[in-house]
């Protein structure tokens, strides 16, 4: 059985290049435009370009979203777009509109059927094959025994989401945002209005709110728990698909490292034989900002996807900054910081390779090595000594 790959989500520069030191294969990310992402920070031609470098170098691959539904303004920009693309030397394309593929088609791309186009049985998987498409990411409605089936009829490499949020439309494809806000998810603009609180309201009763449902704040009633996998990551593997894609393009640096580590860790531990659920890798997984977990549709348990008390994820740890260097004379390691932190706490390093460990922060000095007690501005630079080598990439937490 071949190995299948590890595919993570890249916001950014930064978040491509934890990605890929922490373990993933391959990276998705999205350009200015033509992306499912609007509002994230997404990559403009310049970093478009050091990306595919920063990946190729690397042995890894990297993969272009291009998987809005076009309008025809949007036909001469693409066109001009995916040749770019092409020049760039990008390893695919994921499309999930026929005229966009069309256009990819008059390219030497490669491309992938975006889960957006509702690959939900196998003829629609052959078909997309049949046109050219090299891989297919199914639909997030499937079955671990309608992947199973799709396999067997379809030469197609397969793709499932193993990890991270889900949406409560089908396949990702919602009208609700564009009604509600004139902002289409379908062009990459989703305002996600399926996570905002709603009530009632009887049309006699102007201004009288009713809750829905759980409690006096209402009730979530879209609100989809996140994807995880984990648990069942062998039996995932053994339905033979090619590539196991984590969501979260809009996540944090802090959420990319940890989500990639656990599953590289999980993906080879199946491979040496030696796979079980490791209580260190799901306490990771709930350190990260995440709402209550779900299997969604792999198990076909019929268990509720939704969560109707909140919309606010939760999360077991702070990001507090990411270890840009390392002095091993001076056990001293250089952090960019991203959350608050201060002389006399606690913290823990989660790092790319190595083991986690925690200790105290007896002090701390500032880039310019003036001592400080605490590191309260967004990104700025901090030295503290540590009790032990840390590696470069790492990133440096505090427990809730």
């Amino acid at each position: 059985m071949t190995k299948p790959e590890l595919l993570a989500p890249a916001g950014n520069f930064e978040k491509l290049q934890a990605a890929l030191i922490y373990g993933a294969d391959a990276v998705y990310f999205g350009g200015k435009n033509f992306s499912l992402r609007a509002f994230g920070d997404n990559f403009t031609r310049d970093e478009i370009l050091q990306a595919v470098d920063f990946t190729h170098e690397r042995s890894k691959k990297i993969y272009a979203a291009v998987n809005i539904f076009a309008h025809n303004a949007d036909l001469d920009a693409l066109a001009n777009y995916l040749k770019f693309l092409d020049s760039a030397g990008v390893d695919a394309v994921l499309v999930s509109d026929l005229g966009v593929l069309n256009l990819v088609k008059e390219t030497n791309l490669k491309f992938h059927i975006s889960t957006q186009a509702n690959v939900t049985n196998w003829r629609a998987a052959k078909f997309f094959h049949d046109l050219g498409a090299s891989r297919i990411v199914l639909a997030r409605e499937l079955t671990r025994e309608e992947i199973l089936d799709i396999k067997q009829n379809c030469a197609a490499e397969l793709e499932i989401f193993v990890h991270g949020a889900m949406c409560i439309s089908y396949s990702g494809r919602c009208w609700l945002s564009k009604f509600l806000t004139g902002r289409d998810a379908n062009q990459g603009a989703c305002t996600h209005s399926c996570r905002w609180k709603y009530n009632l309201v009887e049309e006699m009763r102007a201004g009288e709110f009713f809750p829905v449902g759980e409690d006096e704040r209402g009730s979530y009633v879209m609100n989809s728990k996140d994807l995880c996998l984990l648990p069942y990551l062998d039996k995932v593997i053994q339905s033979g698909v090619a590539s196991l894609k984590i969501e979260g393009r809009m996540k944090s640096v802090n959420y990319v490292a940890g989500v990639v580590k656990v599953y590289r860790a999980a993906i080879d531990s199946y491979f040496n034989g030696n796979f079980s659920v490791r209580s260190e890798w799901l306490d990771e997984l709930n350190k990260i900002a995440h709402r209550p977990y779900t299997t969604g549709f792999f198990l076909s348990d019929g268990k509720p996807t939704e969560i109707y008390s909140t919309s606010k994820p939760s999360r077991a740890s702070d990001f507090l900054g990411i270890i840009r260097a390392f002095d091993a004379k001076t056990m001293t390691a250089t952090i960019e910081q991203r959350g608050k932190f201060e002389v006399n706490q606690r913290v823990e390093f989660f790092q790319p390779t190595g083991k986690t460990f925690s200790q105290i922060i007896t002090s701390m000095r500032g880039e310019d090595g003036t001592e400080i007690f605490s590191a309260p501005h967004a990104q700025q630079i901090v030295k503290i000594p540590v009790v032990e080598p840390v590696e470069i990439w790492s990133i440096m937490k505090r427990n809730n």
